[in-house]
């Protein structure tokens, strides 16, 4: 139950069962439907490195007025090198974090998905990458997040000059990006812009690597016929979660390509104290993976 921190032990058990663990194929279930009414079938995950960025001057914070103008503000100096990492419109300015992998093939995937992200939640369509399309965003695209971002008690302020500013960050991550450079890049890139005086730590971050199954895989022909079949209409294909999940001790350390069949949906309010699944929803799904793994073996 440690997805959330990474799953510790789950690479070594892996790596230490090979033989005992090999498989034609992973068959999982995790995250939303893209339409709560349509099956989903997807072929890995978003990776994500987080990484905090820091800037210390000194120790203690100094009065605003007696040293305001001669003693450099730790927030402003990170509030522009914020700016220097993503535009005011979410798009990544670092060269080395934009995937490779939107190809013709994914695009065409994509372009058979419902254009509505939510009936419930209004997305910001000018953000992120000009000119893609939302599920291009959503799945074929990275995306930079600041977790947490402080300078400060903002609930009890001081006319005081901070003495540090620290961000919490995120990068979400399709494959197709070298995530070994992810780290170094956005250092380079710093260090470009001027800023040298930001420390960049990824002491204890919790980190995933992004998977994609290929869309070609034979096992995704199979799994998707007899759910197409089931539900009477296509399904929905996605190339990976918009998430992140462990996939890669399945897809890396056991060679084994994986189909993802989520039975939740988007409006969930997943890691909410609400989180919710319908009744309706769940025996739909019980159903489908009965009628799945009943075929699977009988075609077998």
């Amino acid at each position: 139950m440690g997805e959330e921190i990474g799953s510790p032990g789950l690479f070594e058990l892996c790596e230490q069962h090979k033989d005992y663990l090999k498989s034609d194929v992973l068959i999982a279930s995790d995250g939303p439907r893209v339409a709560i009414d349509v099956p989903t079938l997807f072929l890995g995950s978003r990776g994500a490195i987080n990484f905090e960025l820091e800037v210390k001057y000194r120790e203690g914070a100094h009065h605003s007025g007696n040293w305001g103008g001669v003693l450099r503000d730790p927030g402003v100096r990170l509030s522009h090198a914020l700016s220097v990492i993503a535009d005011k419109n979410g798009k990544i300015l670092i060269e080395n974090w934009k995937p490779t992998s939107l190809t013709a093939e994914v695009r065409d995937r994509l372009k058979l998905l419902p254009s509505t992200i939510s009936e419930t939640l209004e997305i910001d369509e000018n953000w992120g990458e000009p000119k893609l399309s939302a599920n291009e965003k959503l799945f074929g695209w990275n995306s930079f997040s600041i977790l947490a971002l402080g300078s400060g008690d903002i609930n009890i302020p001081v006319n005081a000059i901070q003495p540090s500013a620290n961000a919490l960050c995120q990068l979400r991550f399709v494959v197709g990006t070298d995530a070994d450079k992810i780290i170094s890049s956005l250092r380079d890139h710093l260090d470009r812009h001027g800023f040298e005086d930001i420390k960049i730590i990824t002491d204890n971050a919790i980190n995933f690597e992004a998977t994609r199954t290929n869309l070609n895989n034979i096992w995704l022909e199979k799994v998707e016929g007899i759910l197409e079949e089931f539900h009477g209409d296509k399904i929905h294909v996605i190339p990976n979660l918009a998430g992140s999940l462990p996939n890669n001790c399945f897809t890396d350390v056991l060679n084994v390509p994986t189909i993802w069949i989520p039975h939740s949906y988007k409006e969930c309010s997943q890691h909410a104290p609400n989180e919710h699944l319908p009744i309706k929803l769940l025996r739909d799904a019980l159903l489908l993976m009965t009628n799945l793994y009943w075929y699977l073996g009988d075609n077998d």
